[in-house]
């Protein structure tokens, strides 16, 4: 790596002191790579290097910043090795306390100077040549690129938990996404400075942005390397991602039209609890049978109940969208066409028309 060091120095001599507030001022790169640290062990120097020296033989500028997520260690102290060695090109920061990765990314995004964002993982997951094709494709007009490691080189067993996770969410999204869980990304910075990440949102992020209507790409990208354990993973893990998948599938299909969304249940529990209210009448008058006390009885009408209170759960929902309406926006402007401006002959790009 000697010679990507070099031609880093030879950058730096070129590049403006950063200011006080750790800004480059009135400059502008062309990629920032953001990677969250979770463990004291990450490998930050291959990270720097691997995807420094790919960026180097691409002609692009760029930066790393590293988001420190209330830990320390020896990552730690490369870093700080790391800025001393290439000031304007490593950059960090530091929680006192762990957020998770979608407030380390949302930190990153309001000190990153780069028009396009790669987040990265805190080791090398993928090889750093993919880089080419991901950034070829947002140079080519994608907003948004998700990678997918094929051929995967994990366990087997956690490539089958992956596989059926992927293929519920295709299922249930209905958008064809292969593998959420790399999160090896690169990104237009307007997107993630149009679309809110917070909790485990970015592992969704691909389809938040394709919902709102930005161009996603999957590329097939190369795997070298994967951490963490292997085994069937626990069951407070597969909660948590069926309880992600309901509010993904809620945030971008009835965001705006909740009472939809709540009427689905509503019929659920109403048409249960009226069919059994319906067979214990039946019951009482036509064969005189005693339904009094009996423990059938007070389920259809505690289904019926609950069938009203989510149908005024959503009454109550359709009435805030209502009156937000003009400051609530679903959809985002892809070109406008002006009368007086040149008819061109190949007509709007894929993926839709002006909005």
């Amino acid at each position: 790596m000697s010679t990507t060091r070099e031609t880093w120095q030879a950058e730096r001599a070129e590049q403006p002191e950063l200011d006080e507030t750790g800004m480059w001022p009135g400059l502008e790169l062309d990629v920032s790579i953001v990677v969250p640290v979770q463990s004291g062990d990450a490998e930050v120097r291959e990270v720097v290097e691997a995807l420094g020296a790919e960026l180097a033989r691409e002609n692009r500028t760029f930066e790393v910043i590293f988001v420190f997520d209330g830990v320390a260690g020896r990552a730690w102290e490369e870093v700080q090795k790391l800025r001393r060695d290439f000031p304007n090109k490593v950059r960090t920061i530091h929680f006192k306390n762990p957020f998770g990765e979608s407030v380390c990314l949302s930190a990153a995004v309001e000190k990153a100077r780069g028009r396009y964002l790669v987040t990265s993982p805190q080791y090398v997951q993928v090889d750093p040549v993919e880089l080419r094709p991901m950034l070829a494709a947002l140079d080519a007009g994608a907003d948004f690129v998700t990678p997918w490691r094929s051929p995967r080189i994990d366990p087997w067993l956690n490539r089958l938990q992956s596989a059926a996770f992927n293929l519920v969410i295709r299922q249930i999204i209905r958008m064809d996404f292969h593998d959420l869980n790399c999160y090896f990304r690169a990104i237009r910075r307007r997107v993630l400075e149009d679309v809110a990440v917070y909790g485990d949102m970015y592992r969704y992020l691909p389809v938040i942005a394709y919902r709102q209507g930005y161009r996603v790409v999957e590329v097939k990208v190369r795997h070298l390397k994967e951490w963490g354990g292997t085994g069937v993973f626990g069951l407070g893990i597969y909660t948590r991602r069926f309880l992600d998948i309901l509010a993904v599938t809620f945030l971008t299909r009835f965001t705006l039209k909740q009472l939809r969304f709540f009427g689905t249940i509503v019929g659920v529990f109403g048409l249960t609890g009226l069919a059994i209210c319906t067979h214990m009448t039946i019951q009482k008058f036509w064969f005189d049978q005693a339904i009094s006390g009996r423990p059938l009885l007070l389920l259809g009408v505690l289904m019926i109940v609950l069938g009203v209170q989510v149908l005024g759960f959503g009454l109550v929902g359709e009435i805030i969208i209502f009156s937000q309406a003009r400051n609530l926006k679903e959809y985002r402007i892809e070109r406008i066409y002006e009368a007086e401006g040149p008819i061109e002959a190949d007509g709007p790009p894929d993926g839709g028309g002006d909005a």
